[in-house]
């Protein structure tokens, strides 16, 4: 492995030493809180779509930091537009606008399809950009009295803060924390029930156009535009998280544009600033007038750093053409799944990059496990869903080595 050097000098292998062979999880288990399960490994540094350990080992990365790092690890239009901004301004309140932020928001307003009423919040992370459309939410009174309801589906995640949990429709993570936000009811991803939930006391609905964190579960055909038609009869936001599906993750810039739809609101995070911490929320049409000035705010959103790393990353996924990389690479990928020869393969799920492979047993943890220890990076979101989501620079060299490692994986067990 050829060593990378640090901003002391010094190479990742000197600093990392004592940490070889497993000796750094114990000094994980004493200082990290134990919300997170000691990690499999202990990674030093990426290249491209792939990253390498503290013991010098390489493996391929298809999970992008659950797809984060779109641009792959160390891309220099991204680490110019980072090195460039933090030797200038790297924060300067929200007391204060920059270049770089009024920027990215104009890129926001093109690529969602907001336009010129779109108007764009932003944030550190995807559940702040779902707080902070919770909140738009409980600002649409309604022209005949209040709406109380807001509606989200079973078995989404719209993430980890109390507001974003109240959202999620997983029981298992929301017990421990209740009473949450009142007003949230959860419904079945069907039009049938969109059909008998929806009416005028409903504020707003939120959607993931494909379930990430539910092993990649598409909506039904035809949902989004129904859920479209529903809101707008009856005066209620639509609300698309677009956390992990945004970003040209899916082959188009965000995936209710497969359908054809605006929503009144998206929320935006992961990919776009390429593994530097940001969120977004952007409004369309009347949507944007509900905030007012004092109602929301974040002493970091919209950084100067941040949002110069969501320009840099946004214009080279435009530049390279990554957004119909996504799409050509992705249907490859759905056909290298499908040709092996494995009993465990049941369906192959998803949308450019972003792909499941449900499994006919409960072996997706061991599966991903014998990826892991044949140099292989994918995730196991439960028991019977593998998830996919490597950077949008994939090509035809990492597809192949994909096709191995995974097969030697699948083989294994």
């Amino acid at each position: 492995m050829s060593e990378a050097l640090n901003g002391s000098g010094t190479t990742t292998g000197e600093v990392a030493g004592a940490w070889l062979d497993g000796g750094w999880k114990a000094p994980f288990g004493d200082a990290i809180m134990r919300t997170l399960a000691t990690p499999k490994r202990m990674l030093v540094r990426g290249e491209g779509c792939r990253v390498w350990d503290v013991d010098g080992n390489e493996y391929l990365d298809f999970l992008a930091g659950i797809a984060v790092n779109a641009l792959g690890h160390g891309h220099p239009a991204l680490v110019e537009a980072v090195s460039a901004q933090v030797a200038t301004l790297a924060h300067v309140s929200n007391y204060f606008s920059t270049p770089s932020q009024l920027q990215l928001a104009q890129r926001l307003r093109e690529i969602t399809g907001a336009g010129e009423r779109g108007r764009v919040l932003f944030g550190n992370s995807g559940a702040e950009a779902n707080e902070a459309a919770f909140k738009l939410a409980r600002l649409n009174k309604g022209q005949h009295g209040r709406k109380t309801r807001v509606l989200a589906l079973h078995n989404a995640f719209h993430g980890r803060t109390m507001g974003s949990l109240a959202l999620t429709g997983k029981p298992p993570m929301r017990e421990a924390f209740e009473p949450l936000p009142g007003g949230v009811e959860h419904i079945d991803s069907t039009i049938e029930a969109l059909e008998a939930a929806i009416d005028d006391r409903v504020a707003a609905l939120f959607v993931e156009p494909i379930k990430g964190e539910a092993g990649v579960l598409d909506l039904p055909e035809g949902f989004l535009r129904r859920a479209r038609e529903l809101t707008e009869q009856h005066h209620a936001l639509l609300i698309i998280d677009e956390i992990q599906t945004g970003v040209g993750r899916t082959g188009r810039w965000f995936a209710y544009q497969h359908e054809g739809i605006l929503p009144d609101a998206v929320t935006v995070a992961k990919g776009m600033a390429g593994g530097v911490p940001i969120g977004a929320l952007v409004t369309f049409g009347w949507a944007s007038d509900l905030f007012t000035q004092g109602q929301h705010g974040s002493t970091f959103g919209g950084n100067p750093l941040a949002t110069a790393a969501g320009n840099a990353v946004l214009a080279e996924i435009e530049r390279s053409d990554l957004v119909g990389n996504a799409a050509r690479r992705g249907e490859e990928l759905k056909q290298i799944i499908r040709s092996f020869d494995s009993p465990l393969i049941g369906d192959v799920r998803g949308h450019g990059l972003l792909i499941g492979i449900g499994l006919t047993d409960g072996e997706a943890h061991r599966l991903s496990d014998a990826a892991l220890a044949g140099g292989l990076i994918v995730n196991a979101p439960n028991e019977s869903s593998i998830r996919l989501a490597p950077p949008l620079i994939v090509g035809d060299a990492e597809l192949a080595e994909f096709r191995d490692r995974f097969g030697r994986a699948l083989a294994s067990l």
